[in-house]
């Protein structure tokens, strides 16, 4: 029982490492699932756990290769089969790396409110301008002064599905990694929606809907054009679509 564990745990560790390492050291996939600063841990993580796995390796293999008197130290024994599922994981995130978060999550969580009503820093002259979804949104439900008024803006983000035709450009916004993740979304009117979770570009204006800092105050833009772009490698990086291309 003890020789098919170590071997067990072996494998295990060194597909674990494999995976957490081709993830991490090998792509920027990490990315679908925890912030840029924690690239460094994981790699190191991989790197420890497939040290363990193949340290577990040499030593069972040592001790397989001692002569057993007597046919003593033969171990036939199988360990739990549900043991077995622990590979599970391990083995998918080596060969098919889980996509980021998206519409399913955005459509189902709380919109993130950082802001008080007030006025904000003057905008660039730029036409038009780019705009980070999380500054689009603040200025458009807390700007007392309105500075959005008339601008045409580019957002970017991921298309959500709403009820009764409607649609979001949203975006996921992470402190550490994919399970604390908080949504924001804005509403897309005067276009057709895209596929749900694809990433869109969308050029338009602010379209006011309550007085700022009330409840009835929303993100809203009139489309004038939506542009599909490929998903940025980091998906949780909320910037402005001049950006996202550089």
């Amino acid at each position: 029982m003890a020789a098919v564990r170590d071997r067990f745990q072996a494998l295990l560790f060194v597909l674990m490492g494999a995976a957490v390492l081709r993830i991490s050291l090998l792509s920027e996939l990490y990315l679908r699932y925890v912030k840029e600063g924690l690239r460094p841990l994981l790699i190191a993580t991989g790197v420890v756990l497939l040290l363990l796995g193949l340290a577990a390796a040499v030593r069972e293999a040592r001790g397989y290769a001692q002569p057993h008197g007597g046919g003593e130290g033969h171990d036939h024994a199988h360990g739990p089969r549900v043991g077995w599922l622990l590979y599970v994981p391990a083995v998918m995130l080596l060969l098919f790396a889980p996509p980021a978060l998206g519409s399913y999550t955005a459509a189902r969580d709380e919109v993130q409110a950082d802001s008080l009503a007030g006025t904000f820093p003057a905008l660039p002259d730029t036409d038009p301008l780019p705009l980070s979804v999380r500054d689009f949104s603040s200025r458009a439900v807390y700007d007392t002064e309105r500075s959005l008024r008339d601008r045409t803006v580019r957002i970017s983000g991921f298309v959500t599905p709403g009820d009764d035709g409607r649609w979001y450009l949203s975006r996921l916004l992470i402190q550490c990694c994919a399970a604390d993740a908080g949504v924001l979304k804005v509403e897309v009117y005067g276009a057709q929606a895209p596929a749900a979770d694809t990433w869109v570009v969308v050029t338009g204006i602010w379209q006011p809907t309550g007085p700022a800092g009330s409840d009835a105050a929303r993100p809203a833009l009139n489309a004038t054009a939506v542009e599909e772009i490929p998903e940025p490698a980091d998906p949780y990086r909320d910037t402005a679509p001049a950006a996202e291309r550089d």
